[in-house]
């Protein structure tokens, strides 16, 4: 039952920023063992599970090109419209992300600098199931190709034809994705941690998924591959006051519930009447909703919560961390200056969190789960690995030889200072 809290003290703030937690532990059996089987029968594993889970039995793990270009034939050209919309603005807003590091002179003679290097090979993860998420696809390989990774794969699990949505084929055609495989669940992330006879091994694993995914993305860290983000269920928190449009804040809080029913939404206000007008908004909204009985449950969980003061508002909301944040407040510029903590901020009435899911530019992989206190999103950074570089002159050497060789004695490393005694005894002959 959706629950109302009226200027809760900071005591009572834990319970609402709570999360539902999933538990690893029950999980963990399930991945290993399926981790252990993929590494040792490779495909048979893979379409062993995949009838297993997705109730399709196919004799071809990786997409044809034939059923791509069939895929592109069938998909609505207004759609090709929209999608090509969504690739111009995502492509601009990350190639504006390109940057050189200058190099800096920190004594004489010496010289350091950063260079950036594409991760080499990407794993993206789509979920299958009623909502085929190719949005998910333009987010993760348009910045993956901007970024220069030499190979991009596509794990996604396929209907029980043994089909893969359309939608998906034809974006990942679009992108440049170079491999599109019929996997999907925990066997597809051990697939492209471990590789097999048809799918690679790879560097780095991005992409949404389930509790089974995001624990075995977790089990995928033990074979030397990292991924995007620690995930959790989706979630939006909106902020506002007198001056938002109870309909819109209604429809935000409803885009994001029909995401899963384990999807959280808050709505936080200085506005107490505001919360009954949100309330009946989002009933009267919900009974039009296809996906109106995982919508209704997530609903159940949603939290309203009034503070009689705007700093009591902005202190949750850095506590909560969400996932996205929608502020629909009078003074939001200064309210934005504020916010420390959250994904994804959406500012004002006509900023939609569906607009940033598809097309304002920006990436919709995000944290959850409070994480956002600690990650960001996923950026073109997140393709990419930083080394560091320096260059000692014979003037740079004699500037901090010195220095460096007296640090290794006290820490009792002699190697260290002698490979500086040596060096420092021949500028010396």
């Amino acid at each position: 039952m959706a629950r109302i809290w009226n200027n809760p003290h900071k005591n009572e703030w834990y319970k609402i920023t709570k999360r539902p937690t999933i538990d690893r532990n029950s999980l963990e059996q399930i991945v290993r063992d399926i981790f252990e089987e993929v590494g040792s029968n490779g495909d048979r594993a893979l379409l062993k599970y995949t009838s297993r889970f997705d109730g399709a039995k196919i004799d071809r793990i990786q997409v044809s090109e034939q059923e791509i270009q069939s895929a592109i034939n069938r998909v609505d050209e207004k759609l090709k419209d929209a999608i090509n919309l969504a690739i111009t603005n995502i492509t601009i807003f990350h190639e504006a992300q390109i940057h050189t590091f200058p190099k800096v002179t920190t004594s004489r003679g010496v010289t350091c600098w950063l260079e950036e290097r594409p991760i080499e090979k990407i794993g993206i993860y789509i979920p299958g199931g009623s909502a085929p998420l190719f949005s998910s696809v333009l987010m993760l390989a348009i910045p993956a190709r901007i970024a220069r990774c030499k190979q991009v794969f596509i794990c996604t699990p396929p209907n029980r034809d043994g089909k893969i949505d359309d939608v998906i084929l034809y974006t990942a055609d679009l992108c440049g994705i170079d491999q599109i495989f019929k996997v999907g669940g925990i066997q597809a992330i051990a697939a492209m941690g471990i590789g097999t006879e048809t799918v690679p091994s790879v560097d780095k694993i991005f992409g949404p998924g389930n509790q089974y995914v995001t624990a075995a993305k977790h089990y995928v860290q033990n074979y030397q591959v990292t991924i995007d983000l620690p995930a959790g269920p989706s979630e939006v928190l909106i902020l506002a006051d007198k001056t938002a449009n109870p309909s819109f804040i209604a429809s935000d809080l409803l885009a994001q519930a029909e995401h899963g029913t384990d999807s959280q939404v808050v709505f936080v206000t200085t506005e107490i009447g505001m919360i009954d007008k949100v309330a009946g908004e989002v009933t009267y909204q919900l009974n039009k909703l296809p996906r109106k009985d995982i919508a209704s449950e997530s609903i159940e969980h949603l939290n309203y919560i009034w503070f009689n003061e705007k700093k009591s508002c902005i202190d949750f909301v850095n506590t909560y961390a969400p996932e996205h944040l929608i502020i629909c407040m009078e003074d939001q510029n200064n309210i934005v200056d504020k916010i420390s903590n959250a994904g994804s901020v959406f500012i004002g009435n006509f900023s939609p969190e569906s607009a940033g899911d598809y097309a304002t530019g920006t990436n919709h992989t995000l944290p959850t789960n409070g994480y956002a206190k600690q990650y960001s999103g996923v950026n073109l950074s997140s393709f990419k690995k930083t080394i560091s570089f320096q260059k000692l002159s014979e003037e740079g050497l004699r500037t901090i030889g010195p220095a460096v060789k007296r640090m290794a004695e006290a820490e009792g490393l002699e190697a260290h200072a002698n490979s500086i005694a040596l060096r420092l005894n021949q500028l010396r002959n």
